[in-house]
């Protein structure tokens, strides 16, 4: 995996953003029956540099990216970028993120999705404060509008719980959270809550694409 040095003067503590993001190309097949490919790409690339502008909420930003292109992206929009050598998931590539951020002494990480069409520098501030109020360790999700599923998620320590991202992930990381005596909130946010997986997400009202 290459990854790109913090440089001289970026912070090494406090909360780092860690944003998630495909290579564009791979982006969005489910959403093949409504949009053709360059569609496709044009979206992902757009909720992307969203996500990347909305992580300089945190402490630090990093963008593991699942293609060379995506890290000249973060590149040029001032974003330390890791290139995973091969995509193997959400998962996963949240596990390497994590594990950069410890290596440079996070406190805390929030995992961020790319795939969000409405998520602003606001709003990822107003997930850390409440994030920041809960007693480590603590883990704090949004949900997904739908599905089940989580679109951010902070964890402190950073190896609070294990990931579970995927279909029904919310339930699952509270499980896992409670079982391990770790303070759990799911965090309600309109602006983190729409992600667009399917061809009836396309549809909703407040939609920014």
């Amino acid at each position: 995996m290459t990854v790109e040095p913090a440089g001289p003067g970026a912070p090494t503590g406090g909360t780092w953003v860690i944003v998630l993001v495909k290579d564009l190309d791979s982006a969005k097949q489910r959403l093949g029956p409504v949009l053709d490919p360059e569609a496709r790409r044009a979206l992902a690339l757009r909720n992307a540099e969203r996500a990347m502008r909305a992580a300089s909420a945190g402490d630090h930003r990093v963008v593991v990216a699942g293609s060379a292109e995506v890290k000249s992206i973060a590149e040029r929009l001032g974003v330390e970028a890791l290139l995973e050598p091969r995509q193997e998931g959400q998962n996963v590539a949240a596990t390497r993120g994590i594990a950069h951020a410890l290596k440079n002494g996070a406190r805390a990480v929030l995992l961020l999705s790319s795939d969000l069409p409405l998520v602003t520098q606001q709003a990822l501030t107003a997930f850390l404060e409440v994030a920041g109020r809960q007693a480590p360790p603590a883990a704090v999700a949004a949900p997904a509008l739908g599905r089940g599923g989580t679109n951010a998620l902070y964890l402190n320590p950073p190896d609070a719980i294990a990931l579970h991202f995927g279909a029904d992930s919310l339930a699952a990381f509270r499980a896992e959270a409670e079982a391990k005596g770790v303070n759990f909130v799911a965090h309600k946010s309109d602006a983190l809550a729409l992600d667009l997986d399917e061809p009836a997400d396309l549809g909703h009202p407040r939609r920014a694409v």
